[in-house]
């Protein structure tokens, strides 16, 4: 059985990250349940141009509505969907961009929507939620909440890009995230964002003495 991973975007800023994880996922052959927020489909529309969600542009390629598709969306109000219950098997789940507001509605239990109650069940389920805050700075209410997910099994992966790579692009930057969304995932992906993998890093030009 293919993996099965629930992708949640929230209205934070950070659209390039959730449209190559899900481009990523689908290229993986993962299944791939998306939910979208309200400012979460602002947030596609003000910062990639999308009326509505476009699950071709989000996946790269024709969801034909077949047997299989690459990604399948649930109405962010359906709590009644299959994953908002704790009988519905996946893999894990990503929110990306996880705003302020959504991480504080994972933190308290608060479940309003969809994607509120499909990251409960993922913690209660102990299967692995990833939450991929993008705000900046951070108040004591955030560094709290974050705490508390975490106590609670999350896992808080900002999207903090590292620069030691020398990227020489946006989409180097962007892959540096998502590189390490799919390795919390366990979804084996191909992309030069480790260690020593270019041979400018290796020859010292990224280090220094200390």
């Amino acid at each position: 059985m293919n993996k099965r991973i629930v992708v949640g975007i929230s209205g934070a800023s950070g659209a390039v990250y959730a449209r190559r994880l899900v481009r990523l996922l689908v290229a993986a052959d993962v299944e791939t349940h998306l939910v979208v927020s309200p400012l979460g489909q602002r947030l596609l529309h003000d910062e990639l141009g999308m009326e509505g969600v476009d699950l071709n542009a989000l996946a790269g390629r024709q969801v034909d509505g077949s047997a299989t598709p690459a990604v399948i969306q649930h109405n962010w109000r359906d709590v009644g969907a299959a994953i908002a219950s704790g009988s519905f098997l996946h893999d894990g789940m990503v929110i990306i961009p996880c705003s302020s507001n959504t991480l504080a509605a994972v933190a308290t239990g608060s479940s309003q929507n969809l994607m509120h109650r499909a990251a409960h069940v993922t913690l209660k389920e102990r299967r692995k939620l990833v939450l991929v805050h993008r705000e900046t700075p951070l108040s004591l209410v955030d560094i709290r909440n974050m705490q508390a997910v975490t106590e609670a099994g999350a896992v808080v992966c900002p999207a903090n890009p590292g620069f030691y790579l020398l990227p020489e692009s946006i989409d180097e930057l962007v892959d540096f995230v998502v590189a390490r969304i799919l390795d919390q995932l366990g979804v084996s992906h191909d992309l030069a964002v480790r260690w020593g993998e270019k041979s400018d890093v290796r020859s010292g030009q990224a280090g220094g003495t200390q």
